[in-house]
Formats: C-alpha cells, structure tokens, sequence
C-alpha cells in the first residue's frame, strides 16, 4: 500500500463553509443521503449544487492511466462513479480500455453520458456483483467515507476481492483538530471518518494492498 495523489490536477472546488454550516440541519443531511436530485442538481446545501460533465476529470484520468500502466483491452471499475464522468474520460484517454461503474444513486446513473450507458451498474460497494479478480483496476474516490466503519471496511474487503491488484482509493480525513472541525462543519454523507492512521487500520483490518489519499477540507 502507498499514499499518492492522484487527484492533484482537480480545480479546488469553491466553499462556503459558514453558509453550508448554517445551513445544515437533519432535515437536509437525510434528503443528501437519498443520493438523488437534490443531492447532484439541487441548491449547494444539498450536496454537489449542480453536477455536470466539464472535462476535468481527463487529466485525472491521464494520471490513473499512467501511474498504473493501463492499457487497451484491461478492465476498470469506478465504485461510487456517480454520472459516469470518470468512466468516459478514461475512455476517451485510453481508447480500448474497459471501464465500467457503480453507484447506489439510481438518478445518478440515469444522468450519465450516451458514451457509458450501459457499463454503469446500479449496486453498492458491500457487495459487488462481479467475480473475483475480474479487474486489473478497481478505483473508488470518495465513496467509502458514506459507510458507517464496519460497513466500510466489508466495502474495502469486496473491492480488495474484485481487484487484480491494482486499486486506488480516495476518502474523507484530515490532519489536525482545526481541519477535523472544518470537515465536520462541511460535511453531509460521511459516516465515518478519521485521522489517516485510523483509516490506516481500516483498511489494513480489510485486507485491503491498494493505494490511498485523502480528502482534505480547508
């Protein structure tokens, strides 16, 4: 396992912590949660304020591609994929390379673009519905921070037991109180979360030998 980010050419995403925090109640965490409109498209309190295709996710997808060598003809799976964005620029970068989806939002999936339908599953990374080993490369970037700790680490163990060997996972954390405190501020859909070295141990208790970083609010 090793620590790399895989995610540094993304912009860094506009908040309003105070304007999200004040507006957070458990009325607008539980419609988050659903995972469905309101959370992808509706107002930001929801969740994402409006998630649309912007190309953003290429340059991500060239790194992916490069650091672990994928190439045309090897199979890729996107856990928590949302719309399919990701799933279609790694096609776009490495055309021939198999990528598919999952997602548990089922309005997510019906948003995707025409170049995906069809490879985005419907399911939820407790238990996949594919074989093991079926993939030389199983990502999930920010997803298994929404399941409570021993529901995630039976999420790593499924994407440990479906990966090849080659695995990348993004989740929420933070280093000091201060940012822990700006997280808990910000965040709506994480049931767990914790230091790195706590994560650490989650996915060393999964069996889990990918790769890591994490999401740091600030």
């Amino acid at each position: 396992m090793a620590e790399i980010d895989l995610l540094r050419s993304l912009p860094k995403a506009k908040r309003n912590i105070q304007k999200r925090a004040a507006g957070k109640d458990p009325a607008v965490v539980a419609i988050a949660k659903q995972f469905g409109e309101m959370y992808w498209d509706g107002p930001r309190e929801y969740g994402y304020g409006g998630y649309r295709y912007d190309g953003r996710w290429r340059a991500v997808a060239r790194d992916i591609i490069a650091h672990y060598g994928l190439q045309p003809g090897m199979r890729v799976l996107d856990i928590g994929c949302g719309k399919g964005f990701l799933v279609k620029d790694l096609m776009l970068e490495c055309s021939g390379l198999e990528v598919f989806g999952l997602d548990i939002s089922l309005y997510a999936i019906m948003q995707a673009p025409p170049e995906v339908i069809g490879r985005l599953h419907l399911g939820t990374a407790e238990r996949l519905p594919f074989p093991d080993k079926s993939f030389d490369c199983v990502l999930s970037l920010n997803t298994i921070h929404n399941f409570p700790r021993p529901r995630a680490v039976k999420a790593m163990s499924e994407l440990e037991r479906v990966s090849k060997g080659k695995s990348y996972v993004v989740v929420d954390s933070y280093h000091t109180a201060e940012q822990r405190d700006v997280f808990e501020s910000w965040v709506l859909t994480a049931e767990f979360h914790d230091y790195p070295e706590e994560w650490i141990k989650l996915f060393e208790e999964a069996g889990y030998t990918g790769d890591w970083s994490w999401t740091i609010i600030e």
